[in-house]
C-alpha cells in the first residue's frame, strides 16, 4: 500500500527535477549562454594536450584515511 505512494512521489520528484534542470540548463530561463570553452571541441583537444605535456611528479603513495587502514587487534571475550 505504502509502496505505491513512495514510488509515485519518487517519480513525481524526478519529473519535477528533470523539468527544472531542462528549463534552467537548456532553455536558460535566467539568461546566460554556454561558454565557448564548453562547446568548442578544438579547445578541449588543445587543453588535453597541455595537461598531458606537463611533467608528473609525485611522492610516495599516501593513504587517504590512515585511521581506517590501521590493523586493530580485537580480542573476543571468549579467549
Amino acid at each position: 500500500m505504502a509502496a505505491k505512494y513512495i514510488l509515485a512521489s519518487m517519480a513525481g520528484t524526478m519529473a519535477i527535477a528533470y523539468g527544472s534542470d531542462y528549463l534552467i540548463s537548456v532553455q536558460k530561463i535566467f539568461g546566460g549562454s554556454t561558454p565557448s570553452t564548453v562547446s568548442n571541441k578544438e579547445w578541449w583537444k588543445e587543453t588535453d594536450k597541455k595537461f598531458q605535456a606537463w611533467p608528473r611528479t609525485a611522492g610516495p603513495p599516501v593513504v587517504m584515511n590512515p585511521i581506517s587502514r590501521q590493523n586493530f587487534i580485537v580480542k573476543s571475550s571468549l579467549d
